[in-house]
């Protein structure tokens, strides 16, 4: 398993102690996270920073993004091997109705979608609701 400098180095995106401290803030959440919960938890970084650092990943494929219909956008780590292909790496999420957590179900892949002609896909989004595990009791 490679380091995440190793991961960002692959990735030619310059290793920063910030980028670092993202990256492992990301990995130790198994909840997908706000800007505003990567904001609180680095109180004392500069916005613009953190909001570069997440759209440089997004970019390189390190996070993708979830809409969860929840109006606030989600980001999460992808899997190892991950290039957000429409057709391989798509998979669901878990939005929790009573802890309001998302998380992503990368066992459980959307298959492809085939759409008429003349139909483009870009993006697929597939967001299961319900009560989490933790909220169960199960």
């Amino acid at each position: 398993m490679e380091t995440i400098e190793q991961l960002l180095e692959s990735k030619e995106i310059r290793v920063t102690a910030m980028r670092l401290l993202i990256y492992k803030f990301l990995a130790e959440n198994k909840a997908a996270v706000t800007l505003s919960n990567i904001e609180n938890a680095f109180e004392k970084a500069d916005r613009t920073t953190l909001y570069r650092t997440i759209k440089t990943f997004e970019e390189n494929d390190i996070v993708h993004q979830i809409d969860d219909g929840t109006g606030i956008t989600k980001y999460a780590l992808c899997e190892e091997g991950c290039s957000c292909d429409i057709k391989t790496d798509l998979h669901l999420h878990f939005h929790c109705n009573n802890c309001n957590e998302t998380v992503c179900l990368t066992e459980h892949k959307i298959p492809q979608i085939k759409v008429p002609e003349g139909f483009v896909s870009e993006n697929v989004n597939l967001v299961v609701k319900g009560i989490c595990d933790r909220c169960s009791g199960q």
